[in-house]
C-alpha cells in the first residue's frame, strides 16, 4: 500500500479528521476478520539492556508522528456504506507502550497476548508495544509455544506417524532456542513486543517506525543498510513446473488442539552456508527448505504428492524514512513438483537453481497486491456489507487452490536497531505471520547478527506444540542438505 503518506490534519469543529478509503488489501483483510483467529503480525525485538519508560515513550510517540500514515483508526459508519474509511489523527487514542509486571511468565504471556488480542481497529494506531524486562538471555534454553506448554525433544513424532523411509532422521546441530520464560535470574536484557492489526498495517512498516523510535531514543544512527543488487534472470520453460490451476498439496493435518486460534515458535539457528558466486540466495534456500520440510511432514502422515505453492511476499519499498507505511507487500506463488523434491537429494544444486530462476522471474513480474481479481472485488459496485458477505463465500470456495503454505523472508534487518549504550542493539529479532485455514502454517524468518532467527506458526485446528517442535527439527535438518558445494 503506497497511497496516503500525508500528514493527518489538525482536528476541530471547523476541520474533521482526514479520511481516506481502505486500499485493496486492507478491505479484502476486514471482509475476513475472525475473532477466534486474530490477523495479528508479531515482532519480538531482543536487546541486551534496559529501556527508560518515560524516554521510550517519547521516543515511540515521536516516531508516530514522524510516521504520520499510521496514526489512523477505522471511521465508523452504516451498513450499506460504499468503503471503509481510515480515519488518520493527530494523535494517538491510546498509550501504546505499555510495561508488564516482570516475571517467570512475562514473555510467555507477551507472546500469548500477540496472538490472540489484536490491537482495535477504532482506536489510533492499531499497534501496540509491550517492553518485557528482565529477560534472559536467548542461549540454551527449550523453545515453547504462544502458550508455554514445552516443546517435544528434538526428533519427536506425532502419534500414528509413519516412519519415512527414504530420508534419515533430523539430527540436532547446537541449536539454540528461546527461552521458556521472561526471567531465568541471569541477566537484564529487555524484549520489545510489537503488536500490529494485520487489517491496516504489515512487519516492515511498523519496523521501520521502531528503528526511527530507537534512533530518537539512543541518538544513534538507525538508518537502513543498502540492499543487495540482484540480476534478473529469465526461466527457461519447465516441464516440471505444475500449473498454477491445480489443487496444490495441504499441510497434513497433525495433533489438533481443542481450543481455537493459533500456536507458535521461535527458534535461533546458523545461517546457512552459501558458495561464493551461487546463483542462488539464502531466501532461495530457505524455499527449498519449506518446500522438503512439509512434503517429508506429508509424507510421514500418509498424504498423497501434490505439488507445493508457497506464497512468497514481496517487498519493493524503499527502506528509510520515506516508506510508505501500511500493507506494502505484494504475494507470489512458488511452485514445485513432486518429483524434484523426491529427487533433491541427488540433485540439491540443480533444485536451487530452478527456485533461484522462478522466486526471480516472480519478483519482476508486474502485479497488483492480490491479483487482479481482488481489485474487482473491491470496487464500490455494492455496499461493504454485501461484498463482504460475497468476499467470505469466494474464499472458502477457492480453499482448494490456496497455496500449501507462507514463507515470509524479512531477510537480513535492515536497521542496526540501537537503542544507545545502556539498552544496547538488538540481537535477535523474530516476526511471526497469521496461520489461519486453510494453509493453517505460515514460516517467518529474518536474520540478525549472522543468525537466522525463525518462527513457525500454525492453527491449532491442524497442529499441536508437539508438531510444530518436530516441524522445527525437520526445518533444521533440511536448511542443512542445502548447504551444498558449487
Amino acid at each position: 500500500m503506497t497511497a496516503l503518506q500525508q500528514p493527518a490534519r489538525a482536528e476541530g469543529p471547523l476541520r474533521p479528521p482526514v479520511r481516506v478509503p481502505f486500499p485493496v488489501v486492507d478491505e479484502v483483510a476486514r471482509h475476513c476478520l475472525q475473532e477466534e483467529e486474530p490477523e495479528t503480525v508479531h515482532i519480538e525485538v531482543h536487546l541486551p539492556g534496559p529501556l527508560d519508560p518515560d524516554r521510550l515513550r517519547t521516543a515511540f510517540a515521536e516516531a508516530l508522528r514522524r510516521h504520520p500514515r499510521i496514526l489512523m483508526r477505522e471511521a465508523p459508519g452504516r451498513w450499506y456504506r460504499r468503503r471503509y474509511e481510515w480515519e488518520l489523527t493527530a494523535e494517538p487514542d491510546v498509550e501504546v507502550v505499555s510495561f508488564p509486571a516482570p516475571g517467570r511468565d512475562a514473555l510467555r504471556d507477551a507472546r500469548t497476548r500477540a496472538l490472540t488480542q489484536a490491537p482495535p481497529l477504532s482506536l489510533s494506531p492499531p499497534i501496540r508495544l509491550e517492553v518485557v524486562e528482565g529477560a534472559g538471555p536467548v542461549e540454551g534454553s527449550e523453545a515453547t509455544d504462544a502458550v508455554g506448554a514445552p516443546s517435544a525433544a528434538a526428533g519427536s513424532r506425532a502419534a500414528g506417524a509413519a516412519p519415512d523411509p527414504h530420508r534419515a532422521a533430523p539430527r540436532r546441530r547446537g541449536r539454540a532456542t528461546q527461552p521458556a520464560s521472561g526471567n531465568h535470574g541471569h541477566g537484564k536484557g529487555t524484549v520489545l513486543f510489537l503488536t500490529i492489526n494485520h487489517t491496516a498495517l504489515d512487519g516492515p512498516a511498523c519496523l521501520r517506525v521502531l528503528a526511527t523510535a530507537a534512533e530518537l531514543y539512543g541518538g544513534r544512527d538507525n538508518s537502513p543498510a543498502a540492499s543487495p543488487i540482484r540480476t534478473t534472470e529469465t526461466p527457461p520453460p519447465s516441464e516440471e513446473t505444475p500449473s498454477n490451476w491445480s489443487h496444490p498439496a495441504r499441510v497434513a493435518p497433525g495433533t489438533p488442539e481443542p481450543s481455537p486460534g493459533n500456536g507458535m515458535l521461535v527458534t535461533e539457528l546458523p545461517l546457512p552456508h552459501r558458495p561464493k558466486g551461487s546463483p542462488y540466495t539464502v531466501n532461495d534456500q530457505l524455499m527449498v527448505t519449506t518446500a522438503l520440510t512439509i512434503a517429508h511432514w506429508n509424507r510421514e502422515h500418509g498424504a498423497r504428492p501434490r505439488p507445493l505453492r508457497i506464497t512468497m511476499p514481496v517487498d519493493d519499498r524503499p527502506r528509510d524514512t520515506t516508506m510508505p507505511i501500511g500493507n506494502g507487500t505484494r504475494l507470489v506463488e512458488v511452485p514445485f513438483c513432486p518429483d524434484e523434491l523426491k529427487r533433491a537429494d541427488d540433485d540439491m544444486p540443480g533444485l536451487l537453481h530452478r527456485t533461484a530462476l522462478r522466486t526471480r522471474a516472480l519478483k519482476s513480474l508486474p502485479r497488483p497486491q492480490l491479483g487482479h481479481g481482488a481489485s474487482l472485488l473491491t470496487a464500490p459496485w455494492a455496499p461493504v456489507a454485501v461484498r463482504a458477505a460475497l468476499t467470505r463465500g469466494l474464499r472458502r470456495a477457492a480453499a482448494p487452490w490456496t497455496s500449501t503454505t507462507l514463507l515470509s523472508n524479512i531477510g537480513r534487518i535492515p536497521y542496526p536497531l540501537d537503542f544507545g549504550e545502556e539498552a544496547g542493539r538488538a540481537h535477535a529479532v523474530w516476526f511471526s505471520a497469521p496461520a489461519r485455514m486453510p494453509r493453517g502454517l505460515t514460516v517467518t524468518t529474518a536474520s540478525t547478527a549472522g543468525r537466522l532467527h525463525l518462527a513457525l506458526r500454525w492453527s491449532r485446528a491442524l497442529l499441536s506444540h508437539g508438531d510444530g517442535a518436530h516441524l522445527r527439527d525437520l526445518f533444521e535438518h533440511y536448511l542443512h542438505t542445502t548447504e551444498v558445494a558449487p
